[in-house]
């Protein structure tokens, strides 16, 4: 990625000066909004406090969540302020407003070292307009709030694949640099696309086939092994003319499966069994059956023990292995083996020597969930839908606009 990094930034100085950084916080709460997983927020930290250290006003922008374009106090950011002030060991302003009078006056207000975190940008229904000009308004308005001097660092992974003010446009105004965790992530992506070791292995779980098409059409010519779990893979089932009972079924994406199968059926690897449940409850009845054989009225909830024992025999031999999604619903305990076993077997992959890569989302959840060691893999990406966009050869907007 020929573009500035964080360490270019550093060494023109920063002491006195105003640096917007887009971070990546947006992480998951539970009903009473505490936080259920950091993990992008602990992400976010070092990038942080590099500026701190160097003696930078930060200011920090981040999402949570989809509010619709306007203040919701359950998406509001106060509780990542609480959590980051707690990582790096110093107090972190929450602004009441995105761009408004208090972000402003706060702003004005920071000394060197000082950090402000913005209140949640999507408050602001500029932030994800489709229209160029209201974007740049809202991106003029961020400017403002560091002034002429300021710089910005791209650190928000997660974000990269879309075109909105904090990630994009503020980059065109300000000068601009790459973040540690957004160099971190790009290398590491580029690593899976030109010359990876193999063989290469890919595992896709998740809910809908159509979700991850793209990235098989992509890489199902590059590969070597690629594994379907999750519910995805009850509309490739249907497409072999199984009954999949009441499970997850894309109706309209049979065809669709159909030709992949046709296409790429010596790399695909389909569960050979399923745990089934009479309904989709962790206290659910739940029995082992052939993939061929779910009954009527059941749902599969999980890969069985077959097919995980057949798809850890093909990733512990991998040398270069992705994984995005999980195998079952691992946040239930009884349907959390399939998960467990394949993310156990690219574990033993990577101590073996091999470059195994975790793609964010539900599967980064799934490493923690489970309580599976970090370390057991290469990288732990913060950022699923950038990562799966990358690999299917797309442009990411947060990215090219650096390189320009």
């Amino acid at each position: 990625m020929t573009v500035k990094t964080l360490q270019d930034l550093l060494a023109e100085g920063v002491e006195g000066r105003g640096v917007l950084v887009r971070s990546d916080l947006n992480v998951p709460l539970d009903d009473n909004g505490a936080i259920t997983d950091p993990g992008r927020i602990i992400a976010s930290v070092p990038t942080i406090q590099a500026l701190v250290e160097a003696g930078a006003k930060v200011v920090v922008m981040a999402h949570l969540g989809r509010p619709k374009g306007e203040p919701d106090p359950k998406f509001s950011l106060a509780p990542v302020a609480a959590k980051l002030a707690e990582l790096l060991g110093r107090n972190v302003q929450l602004a009441g407003d995105v761009v408004g009078y208090d972000a402003l006056s706060r702003s004005e207000g920071l000394t060197d070292g000082d950090v402000l975190l913005l209140e949640n940008v999507r408050f602001d229904a500029r932030e994800t307009s489709k229209d160029d000009a209201e974007r740049a308004k809202l991106a003029a308005a961020y400017v403002e709030l560091v002034g002429d001097d300021g710089a910005f660092v791209s650190d928000g992974f997660g974000v990269v694949h879309r075109k909105q003010a904090s990630v994009y446009d503020v980059a065109q105004v300000l000068p601009h640099y790459a973040g540690t965790l957004v160099a971190a992530e790009v290398e590491v992506l580029q690593k899976l696309t030109q010359d990876p070791a193999r063989p290469y292995a890919v595992v896709l779980g998740g809910s809908k086939v159509s979700d991850k098409l793209a990235v098989i059409e992509a890489l199902a010519p590059k590969v070597d092994t690629l594994v379907i779990g999750g519910g995805m893979c009850f509309t490739f089932l249907a497409a072999q003319g199984v009954s999949v009972g009441s499970s997850l079924l894309q109706e309209e994406m049979i065809d669709t499966c159909k030709s992949l199968l046709e296409r790429f059926g010596d790399v695909l690897h389909l569960p050979v069994d399923i745990v089934a449940a009479d309904k989709f409850a962790a206290d659910a009845d739940s029995k082992t059956v052939a993939s061929t054989e779910i009954p009527d009225g059941w749902m599969g909830l999980d890969i069985g023990p077959e097919s995980v024992s057949r798809f850890a025999a093909l990733l512990t031999e991998a040398k270069t292995v992705f994984w995005n999604g999980p195998m079952g619903v691992f946040e239930f305990e009884k349907f959390a083996a399939g998960t467990r076993g394949v993310a156990e077997a690219i574990v033993t992959a990577t101590g073996k020597g091999a470059f195994t890569v975790v793609g964010g989302g539900d599967s980064a959840a799934a490493v923690r969930t489970l309580g599976l060691p970090d370390d057991g893999f290469s990288h732990i990406s913060t950022g699923g839908g950038a990562s799966l966009e990358y690999l299917e050869g797309k442009e990411l907007p947060g990215i090219s606009v650096l390189e320009g």
